[in-house]
């Protein structure tokens, strides 16, 4: 399974190379045995400077798409540089050796070179800081080179924590920028628990289906959290899902939408439906992010995410063939008004008795 799934969807390995003290520096600031969860802030000990901490990212991963979301619209860039992994190979079924950094930044596009340590494997990184870690192998990561030890590889919480961490030291207009307002923060935390149970990790739960069983009733809820958004966005108005200000719920959808009909669709068996063609909302308010608004197209590489799925899940798609489709990536033709737009469905009565019960 995909290591840039959130930690419930992962399998671990119990593997270690270079033994530490049992307790290690990575422990006692940061982290666990299977994840890190330091927070930058004035009063702990990541405090936040420029050019003191690193991440490590996958173009690839939805989830490390969240992370690096945030850094582009919080002007981040210059305060945290970024390595790239690249998208495959990922390792065996328990994720060894893990993701692979390119020999070189010309090797293949958009990947680079692990600046700090010339590392092979992204797992170098985990045993500098825990010797005996024995979690996945996951991206985003973020380094503190002060303290040398990995500070956070949790992208939710990156998401929420890097909105604030480094206001001190960043423009005063960048500073300003906020996904998380209070007026809005109920509704956020209401939608981000069934979008991220449904959608953002329910593709993966049908795509993984070990049996027929399994992927029937796990492909339904994908859909009715489609219903339900596609809704949503229609009420509000748009351009964004809650309305006129862009939000977290905005940054969660995203990173699944944008991956849907490249690869969750043919890959992942999502095939109910697709963006473009059933959900003319959410398509819409999707070529208005990726076209218009700064960031969201600068973090977007279809060439990573479709040849990470297809050439690294080898029991979904052994000869590692990826498709040239679907055509183009994403269409473009913004319509500002979003009343002018149709409401989309599936009308599937299994999909639509899922989408009553959503808050």
């Amino acid at each position: 399974m995909n290591s840039c799934l959130p930690k419930h969807l992962r399998v671990t390995r119990n593997y270690m190379t270079t033994r530490r003290p049992t307790e290690t520096l990575a422990q006692r600031l940061a982290g666990t045995a299977e994840a890190f969860h330091g927070k930058i802030a004035e009063d702990g000990p990541f405090k936040p400077e420029k050019d003191r901490y690193h991440m490590y990212i996958g173009l690839f991963c939805p989830f490390a798409h969240r992370a690096n979301l945030v850094r582009h619209l919080k002007g981040l860039q210059d305060i945290i540089p970024i390595s790239v992994v690249r998208p495959y190979p990922k390792g065996d079924e328990t994720g060894w050796p893990g993701w692979k950094f390119p020999e070189n930044d010309t090797e293949y596009p958009a990947a680079t070179v692990d600046p700090l340590f010339g590392s092979e494997y992204l797992h170098e990184i985990y045993f500098k800081a825990d010797g005996e870690y024995k979690g996945r192998y996951s991206v985003p990561c973020v380094w503190d080179k002060k303290t040398e030890t990995i500070v956070n590889n949790e992208s939710a919480e990156l998401l929420r924590d890097w909105q604030t961490a480094f206001n001190s030291v960043i423009h005063p207009e960048n500073a300003q920028v906020s996904l998380y307002p209070k007026h809005l923060r109920r509704r956020i935390d209401e939608i981000a628990e069934w979008l991220g149970r449904d959608l953002n990790t329910g593709v993966y739960k049908a795509g993984f289906a070990a049996n027929q069983e399994d992927y029937d009733k796990n492909v339904l809820p994908v859909f009715a959290a489609l219903n339900k958004m596609e809704k949503i966005i229609d009420e509000n108005g748009g351009p964004f899902v809650l309305g006129k200000e862009l939000t977290e719920v905005d940054i969660r959808l995203y990173c699944t939408a944008i991956r849907f009909d490249t690869v969750y669709v043919q890959h992942f068996k999502c095939n109910l439906g697709t963006i473009r063609h059933d959900y003319p909302q959410i398509n819409n308010w999707m070529k208005n992010l990726y076209w218009n608004v700064k960031g969201f197209k600068e973090t977007t590489n279809f060439k990573h995410i479709k040849e990470n799925y297809t050439k690294s899940h080898y029991d979904i798609n052994p000869k590692a063939i990826t498709p040239r489709g679907p055509f183009p990536n994403i269409e473009d033709g913004f319509e500002s008004d979003f009343s002018k737009i149709k409401v989309g469905s599936i009308n599937i009565p299994a999909v639509l008795e899922l989408e009553q019960k959503l808050p």
